[in-house]
């Protein structure tokens, strides 16, 4: 069970640097069709009306798997203080409720998305000659419901409350200069 379980945390891992590497370079597909627009404007004064319109089509794609990347690493909205207040069982409590509501959003995600996906019958209009499927967009939501999914083995280490990190803080604050008088 044990070895599964590593082997499903390895899977997370390596799709999780696939993700960062799809959002690298969507981030820089992005920019460099941006900028061939801005360069051809530059030089002709005309624009490419299409550079801006495909440029667009990779913000769903860096959008929603830069959220599992965030999730992957504890960076997304928590609620610390909150966690702060709370007795450990109850912090507990809220730790797995939050892990099956996370479950339930990456499920509704696949769902839902997957109908969005496979309901994708039109062609995004770049420009008279590109037309690009909708389902170029659209796969990417059911894609960052079953990543998010495979994250969640990794369990309360998820939450930013769980890392320790906020104790290493704390820790560190405290331990801080302190004030003397003479």
């Amino acid at each position: 069970m044990d070895s599964a379980l590593n082997g499903l945390r390895r899977l997370s891992d390596g799709v999780n640097q696939a993700a960062t590497f799809v959002c690298i370079f969507c981030i820089l597909a992005m920019l460099a069709i941006s900028f061939t627009g801005f360069l051809y404007t530059l030089f002709t004064d005309q624009a490419l009306s299409w550079t801006y319109s495909l440029a667009r089509l990779f913000l769903p794609w860096i959008g929603l798997l830069s959220s599992t990347v965030a999730l992957r690493s504890g960076e997304h909205v928590a609620m610390t203080l909150l966690m702060r207040v709370l007795p450990k069982t109850l912090v507990k409590v809220a730790a797995v409720a939050s892990l099956i509501m996370l479950a339930g959003f990456a499920l509704a995600l696949i769902w839902y998305g997957w109908e969005f996906f496979s309901n994708a019958r039109q062609s995004y209009m770049v420009s008279a000659y590109i037309q690009i499927s909708y389902k170029w967009t659209t796969i990417a939501v059911p894609l960052t419901g079953v990543i998010m999914l495979i994250h969640l083995v990794h369990g309360f280490t998820l939450l930013e409350h769980f890392t320790g990190q906020e104790a290493a803080i704390e820790e560190a604050l405290a331990d801080g200069p302190q004030e003397t008088t003479s």
